[in-house]
């Protein structure tokens, strides 16, 4: 992971159009949600190079988990939620016939990690949140090759993840990091300058921070070129997905934080660039569309024709590029301070905000106290001790503080501004 990514390096585990050497063995973590159903669209459109062989979700939407997994006819399904197996096994029933033989079901919390070491070639991991790192860490151990979506795992348990991964063992699946990747190709790590991450501003581009001070989760819902989960969305409306992609640039490619640098684009064409020491840029553009990432996650190093769509151009267009404001959104600096200290920083970051987010969705906390409030309990939780080695239960322990603790302050909000 310190170099350009690199090819798999057994070709046989490679779909072959010329050898023809069948599908893929695809397990698709977070099948339910933006990604996984996105994914679902591309393999079903190429059911020659891909076979689905496994299916994960929560298991808020079991209709369509069990519409997936006929569709599909997969081995095996996971859930999260115990409490819908019995559900699910009636969805499934529904879709399949008298005395056909059902998936397999995994429930539990542990399921998807389960599902993540299952035989198959690549696991695209498309769960939103933090609760990926389990699965990730399985799939990485079990030898698969992981088509990451779910930047969390990695940015808090960065150093977990890169002593388990191989060279191009993880393929990025963020439109940004995909982008990265594939100019990446052209150079070597000794080659790169700097590493340019888009943003498109989110639908508060161009506001200032008071100007903020009263928008509305519809608002900040509204995204103006993404369509995403509502999570993502909200932490794009913040910029914490920025600051977040900061972190997993360079975790991904062992490129100091000085040298990644964020700037708006508001047409969402151009994904993400490479400044080479030669002076070139190279930017990896298409019309926004999360298809052509995940194609590049489950067929790399083979390119999947037709997987999303081109630009026109005949047409005229234009695109812009602008400085990030950082007094409105200080997420992204607020991120590379917390990448700086490492340990278990990022996870104390990132476990704040998820917290934040459902506190702005519910109504206890205004837009600004989203940031306001993360920074304050990375600020409580002090720089990590140095010399100490990461493991699982230390991401586990600061996750849960962080989550205690910023539930205590929003609830404080929520009751200074009931009294006001």
């Amino acid at each position: 992971m310190t170099d350009a990514p690199a090819p798999l390096a057994d070709p046989h585990l490679v779909y072959d159009p010329v050898a023809g050497n069948g599908p893929k063995d695809v397990v698709i973590l977070g099948s339910t949600g933006s990604i996984g159903t996105q994914a679902i669209d591309l393999v079903l459109r190429n059911p020659d190079r891909f076979r689905v062989t496994g299916l994960s979700a929560n298991g808020g939407r079991v209709a369509l988990l069990a519409e997936q997994a006929h569709r599909l006819r997969v081995r095996t399904v996971a859930v999260a939620r115990e409490d819908v197996v019995g559900a699910l096994r009636d969805a499934l029933t529904a879709w399949y016939g008298a005395g056909e033989p059902l998936p397999e079901i995994l429930a539990g919390a542990d399921a998807a990690t389960q599902l993540a070491a299952s035989d198959c070639h690549t696991v695209l991991n498309g769960i939103t949140g933090s609760i990926g790192l389990a699965p990730t860490l399985a799939a990485l151990e079990a030898g698969r090759t992981l088509a990451l979506a779910n930047k969390e795992s990695l940015i808090v348990g960065g150093p977990l993840v890169k002593a388990l991964a191989a060279p191009g063992q993880i393929i990025p699946v963020d439109s940004e990091h995909a982008a990265l990747f594939q100019a990446l190709a052209a150079g070597t790590r000794a080659d790169v300058q700097k590493l340019v991450v888009t943003a498109s501003g989110g639908p508060f581009r161009g506001r200032t921070r008071d100007e903020l001070a009263n928008v509305t989760v519809e608002d900040a819902l509204a995204h103006p070129t993404w369509a995403m989960g509502p999570v993502i969305t909200i932490n794009s409306a913040t910029l914490v997905n920025k600051g977040l992609e900061v972190i997993e640039a360079h975790l991904l490619y062992d490129i100091p934080f000085d040298r990644i640098e964020v700037v708006v684009h508001p047409q969402s064409y151009v994904h993400s660039m490479v400044e080479f020491t030669d002076g070139s840029t190279l930017a990896q553009a298409t019309p926004p569309d999360m298809r052509g990432p995940i194609a590049i996650g489950l067929g790399w190093p083979e390119r999947v024709p037709d997987a999303a769509p081109v630009f026109d151009w005949s047409k005229a267009s234009t695109w812009e590029f602008h400085p990030l404001d950082n007094e409105a959104f200080p997420s992204v600096n607020l991120a590379r301070h917390v990448g700086g200290l490492a340990g278990t920083a990022p996870a104390v970051f990132n476990a704040a905000n998820e917290e934040c987010v459902e506190a702005f969705r519910s109504g206890a906390l205004p837009f600004n106290g989203i940031i306001d409030t993360v920074t304050r309990v990375v600020e409580e939780h002090g720089t990590p001790r140095p010399g100490t080695s990461l493991t699982v239960p230390d991401v586990l322990e600061a996750e849960t503080w962080a989550r205690a603790r910023t539930r205590e302050l929003t609830a404080r909000t929520a009751s200074a501004e009931a009294r006001a």
